[in-house]
């Protein structure tokens, strides 16, 4: 499991400009299952994605196509951890340790 964190690099107001299409963005990441919740934060400087993929390099190839990312106006720290412990909603999501 993955947890995106945004954080803008340019003001608001340019964020902003490309809200609708990082909106679309992340509609399409939820209809293929690989994002669980996403939102802003608080102060808004960013946004937080709680993610899942086959691996790093998926994450960072969604990521990458951010238009946020693509228009300049965040950038991501991405950390992978294992699920171990859920809520009875996310059980399908628990992790085993690696041996």
């Amino acid at each position: 499991m993955f947890i995106l964190e945004l954080t803008y690099t340019a003001p608001v107001s340019a964020v902003d400009e490309q809200l609708a299409a990082h909106v679309a963005w992340l509609d399409e990441q939820y209809e293929a299952g690989v994002f669980l919740a996403s939102g802003r934060k608080n102060p808004r400087d960013g946004g937080v994605i709680i993610a899942v993929a086959r691996d790093r390099a998926r994450i960072e190839e969604i990521a990458g196509a951010d238009p946020f990312v693509l228009a300049g106006v965040c950038e991501y720290r991405i950390t992978e951890f294992y699920a171990t412990k859920t809520v009875p909603a996310l059980a399908s999501y628990r992790e085993q340790l690696p041996a």
